[in-house]
């Protein structure tokens, strides 16, 4: 019985492109922004990530948008998007690190690119850039990390 040894050994598994964004999980609210403005994701799980973002001005909710992180068949990422009722877009991904990911649609009217960089333990930056009207625009959303329920 000792010939099956070999075959008993624990593999441990590689994490998948959707694993590799699990530190955007969690809920983060806009820095300087009224309370509620932010963003929640979901941990990584089944070849999804999701999310939702919310922006409050004058005690009202004046944007919001529903976010899917997920794993293709190729095991590349996709962002899903749909801002405040608009079209959903797809933006693919164009570059992941360590702790930053961007997604990019150049065919998309504004943004063109969709990044998030975890600055620290407890800092994210969400930034979206790209052409507006024959000019380069970009518009940081800088977070910090919350528990969430609060």
């Amino acid at each position: 019985m000792l010939w099956l040894l070999p075959f008993c050994t624990v593999f441990a598994a590689e994490p998948t492109a959707i694993d590799r964004l699990a530190w955007l999980s969690g809920c983060w609210s806009t820095d300087g922004r009224e309370p509620g403005s932010g963003e929640q994701w979901t941990k990584p799980a089944a070849g999804t990530l999701l999310g939702v973002s919310r922006t409050v001005r004058n005690g009202r909710t004046v944007a919001y948008e529903f976010m899917r992180i997920e794993e293709t068949e190729s095991g590349s990422l996709i962002l899903v998007a749909t801002p405040s009722g608009q079209d959903t877009n797809t933006f693919e991904l164009a570059d992941i690190a360590e702790h930053e990911v961007t997604f990019a649609d150049p065919a998309h009217d504004f943004p063109q690119r969709v990044i998030y960089r975890l600055l620290g333990p407890d800092r994210l930056l969400g930034r979206i850039e790209g052409d507006f009207n024959g000019q380069f625009r970009a518009v940081d959303f800088p977070m910090t990390r919350e528990r969430c329920g609060e």
